[in-house]
């Protein structure tokens, strides 16, 4: 007898799998509920129909969505960090003080508070690791230590509880254009953290889903002893975690640092 042909397949049917295939997939949800509000914002709200209504939303969503990042590689990794809004304002005031006061450059007070901002996020995740505490606590300890360190520090120093103005200092130029500038998008200025939100969003989807590491992140957030039994270096993972909320604090800080041109030592409290 011949052969069968091929089964004959309903285009709906298929086209419905696809749509639902979609529609499981996370980032699609999250992608039609902002379309959802933006729709509803250009009916409600004629205003934020111009250019500069749209970049100032893009500006104020970039600087939260830098942080973002890290926090939710963390938490996917089943953990959260209490203090990452403090530890904006420490790599702030830590770049502004050593450039000021010893009156260097201010790219050594950038790469001195990058140092001092890994260096939180290490302790973070080595505190954790090593007492069996909650993020929660440990973090939270953090968090205290942090904003009395911030307030303390800045007023034995300056006298002040904010630092000097540092605009005239060597480099301070060059920092601003890579942390605080602006470029023009067709008559509307547009901030350059939303370029590096894009940039550091696409980084992170990579190490996440295309890395042997962003499995790792899955396996500890999922069951850790699991995961430390099938090889994953739970420690390592959790303590570059910590680490990378640590950058993105310091990128945060550097980016308010050099927008303003000094830092205010109180603030932070209330952006965790």
């Amino acid at each position: 007898p011949p052969a069968p042909g091929p089964k004959e397949t309903d285009g709906r049917t298929a086209q419905r799998s696809l749509t639902l295939r979609l529609l499981a997939r996370p980032e699609v949800g999250v992608f039609l509920g902002a379309v959802a509000v933006f729709v509803f914002f250009l009916i409600a709200a004629p205003s934020v129909r111009s250019g500069s209504s749209m970049a100032t939303v893009l500006y104020q969503s970039s600087t939260i969505g830098i942080m973002a990042l890290p926090v939710a590689l963390l938490m996917i990794g089943g953990e959260f960090d209490l203090s990452a809004g403090v530890a904006v304002i420490t790599s702030a005031l830590t770049a502004s003080m050593i450039s000021y006061q010893l009156t260097m450059n201010v790219w050594v007070g950038v790469i001195v508070a990058l140092i001092v901002s890994l260096a939180v996020g290490a302790f973070n995740g080595w505190m954790m690791v090593r007492t069996g505490l909650p993020s929660f606590l440990v973090t939270l300890g953090t968090f205290l230590i942090l904003q009395g360190v911030n307030l303390a520090v800045t007023k034995l120093i300056t006298g002040n509880v904010a630092t000097d103005d540092i605009s005239t200092m060597d480099g301070f130029d060059q920092a601003k254009k890579v942390f605080a500038s602006s470029f023009d998008v067709g008559g509307v200025q547009v901030k350059i953290t939303v370029v590096w939100w894009l940039v550091f969003a696409a980084i992170a989807t990579w190490v996440l889903l295309r890395t042997k590491y962003g499995n790792w992140i899955f396996a500890v957030g999922g069951n850790q002893d699991s995961a430390r039994a099938v090889g994953v270096p739970v420690t390592f993972t959790k303590i570059t975690l910590f680490m990378m909320v640590g950058f993105g604090a310091w990128f945060i800080g550097m980016h308010q640092l050099f927008s303003f041109n000094t830092v205010q030592s109180g603030e932070g409290v209330g952006q965790e």
